[in-house]
């Protein structure tokens, strides 16, 4: 379920926890086009048959392709009203505890850990932890920093 608040409330949502998003597929086919945008095409990633015979057992997603669904959850997690515009002005601290093998699906959850005012608007940090179905440890974790101007 997705949070909403507006930009003059945004403080009030620090300590809030958000999510889940819908579940999301991984599949192989939104693994080889990330490999073709990045021109990473290491064989965890693309070569289902090597990748049978290595560490995973099968291909798994590139983590900076988890990480760059973040940006796709986001916005299912927390809609900030009000702003006549949002952008995303980084990310804090990330990790990767845990490969997404293809056909996993993953999801996010998350929690607004800090609001401040910047110039001209409201700087927001969101620790965004994007889990894999039935399994324990996360995909990916991070900190994004978002800005919102009125």
């Amino acid at each position: 379920m997705t949070l909403r608040v507006h930009l003059a409330d945004l403080e009030g949502a620090a300590g809030q926890p958000l999510g889940p998003t819908d579940w999301l597929r991984m599949e192989q086919s939104r693994i080889d086009q990330f490999a073709d945008a990045t021109d990473d095409h290491q064989w965890i990633h693309v070569d289902a048959q090597r990748a049978k015979e290595g560490p995973f057992g099968a291909t798994i997603a590139h983590g900076y392709l988890t990480l760059a669904l973040v940006n796709k959850f986001l916005p299912d997690l927390i809609a900030v009203q009000g702003a006549s515009m949002g952008v995303n002005y980084g990310c804090g601290k990330v990790r990767f505890p845990a490969p997404v093998p293809t056909g996993a699906r993953i999801r996010a959850l998350g929690e607004v850990v800090e609001v401040a005012e910047v110039k001209g608007g409201k700087q927001m940090i969101v620790r965004v932890t994007v889990e894999i179905e039935e399994q324990q440890r996360p995909a990916c974790v991070v900190d994004t920093i978002s800005r919102f101007y009125g």
